[in-house]
């Protein structure tokens, strides 16, 4: 038997690719596949940016574009000082798909801070996160957007040197098993490309992309509810002082008022619900404003300026400027109301647990087993951490001046230098004799 087969292709101008295959047994099958064209090329398919609309995102999804995905534009508003409607029409007219504006303020509060108050979680005794605790949040709905959208790439500008890229893909991945993550600052084709910031503000310029970073002052700033943090350019010296403009959250201590503001904080579960300015009587109880006061106060008084060096997941020291005015003040407040209502004994663990959780949450690891299991931990440990916090934030400074619970563990009458009540001082005697043992060296 023969059989002819016929094979006609036409590019139509639609963009769309038209396959028709005839067989002379009298059988015709007609194919036609809808495959979209990108710059003279079949498109590789679509991949979700987290995109910030500075210099790095935006000519990363003008590479990708020219690389043949077609990209949807994820911001995500936790908080920073952005023109989101500029945003958008940044990314539309460099070509993106789609663009997801997503205000995530309320849900990072709750669902990402207030855990890291009620953990007292500070990485390497300074550093309280809010970069890292930032990130899993951002990527969750980035996840969910790209399967919502039927997207089976996602993408990011965090670069391969820095712990962002691994928070990033982590969560991702353990969200989204499936996914597949382009990391363009790991792409050969990319990083030999652009091989520094004055590559990119020159590709930035030739494409037309307005970005606000010059070259007379290129350091990078991260910015959210939680903080803004500075790295690179003259920041990466150590011994370079910050130049006085950087700071963009907080006022000079020097500077600030030369009155105290009075606050009192109201917890429940370790969790702040209602803060209360003494003086004034402004008193706000939802998250999102809790927080917003609480950085504004700090940020009037200079509070949670830090310059360290600290220890990256992935090997090496990285020096960073952050500014965590409201995070600061809850710091001092919570660790003052756990200290007044939590057994001695527990707080040492809770304590330990805070620092592990710490580190996970610097490392990427928030959507871990470990991780949740900790977290479980240190919100059983909260049940009774209620009460009422008074302090003073002025110059730079949070004083705490007083605290009160009905789950208090104080003993007013037991630690009075003028009352004896149940206990006997003559018992102190054994238990210094008991402790001593091991410390007397054998004759």
């Amino acid at each position: 038997m023969l059989v002819c087969v016929c094979v006609c292709l036409s590019v139509c101008v639609c963009a769309c690719v038209s396959l028709c295959v005839c067989v002379s047994v009298r059988v015709c099958v007609c194919v036609s596949l809808s495959l979209k064209v990108q710059s003279g090329q079949m498109s590789k398919g679509s991949v979700v940016l987290a995109y910030s609309g500075g210099l790095d995102t935006s000519c990363i999804l003008l590479w990708l574009k020219e690389q043949g995905y077609e990209v949807i534009a994820y911001l995500a508003n936790i908080g920073q000082d952005e023109d989101f409607d500029a945003a958008r029409k940044k990314a539309e007219t460099l070509g993106a798909k789609k663009v997801f504006i997503e205000d995530l303020r309320s849900e990072f509060v709750q669902e990402f801070i207030w855990p890291a108050v009620q953990a007292n979680a500070v990485y390497e005794d300074r550093y309280l996160l809010g970069t890292s605790i930032a990130r899993p949040c951002i990527a969750r709905r980035q996840v969910q957007i790209a399967q919502r959208e039927g997207a089976q790439y996602v993408s990011h500008g965090a670069t391969g040197k820095g712990n962002d890229q691994v928070r990033f893909e982590l969560t991702c991945y353990a969200l989204y098993p499936q996914v597949q993550i382009l990391a363009p600052w790991r792409i050969p084709e990319f990083y030999n490309r652009f091989r520094g910031r004055t590559d990119l503000m020159e590709y930035a310029e030739k494409h037309g992309i307005p970005v606000p970073v010059t070259p007379k002052a290129p350091w990078s700033m991260d910015a959210n509810l939680m903080h803004i943090s500075y790295e690179s350019g003259v920041l990466e010296n150590p011994k370079n002082h910050a130049p006085p403009d950087l700071y963009q959250m907080t006022k000079n201590p020097e500077d600030s008022p030369n009155e105290p503001d009075l606050l009192e904080i109201h917890f429940t579960r370790g969790v702040p619900v209602k803060v209360t300015h003494v003086k004034e009587g402004t008193c706000k109880e939802t998250p999102l404003e809790i927080f917003c006061y609480l950085n504004e106060i700090g940020g009037k008084h200079g509070v949670g300026r830090i310059d360290i060096v600290e220890n990256r997941f992935i090997g090496m020291k990285s020096r960073g400027i952050y500014e965590t005015p409201g995070g600061t003040i809850l710091l001092h407040a919570h660790l003052d109301i756990e200290t007044f209502t939590m057994d001695r004994e527990v707080r040492k663990i809770k304590q330990s647990l805070g620092i592990k959780f710490s580190e996970l949450i610097y490392n990427g690891f928030w959507y871990s087993p470990e991780c949740e299991f900790v977290r479980h931990c240190i919100d059983k440990s909260q049940e009774n951490v209620e009460g009422r916090v008074q302090l003073s934030v002025f110059k730079g400074q949070v004083y705490i001046l007083g605290r009160e619970s009905p789950k208090s563990l104080y003993n007013e009458e037991l630690v009075s230098m003028d009352v004896q009540g149940d206990y006997d001082p003559c018992d102190a005697s054994g238990f210094i004799r008991i402790n001593a043992v091991r410390s007397v060296k054998a004759v």
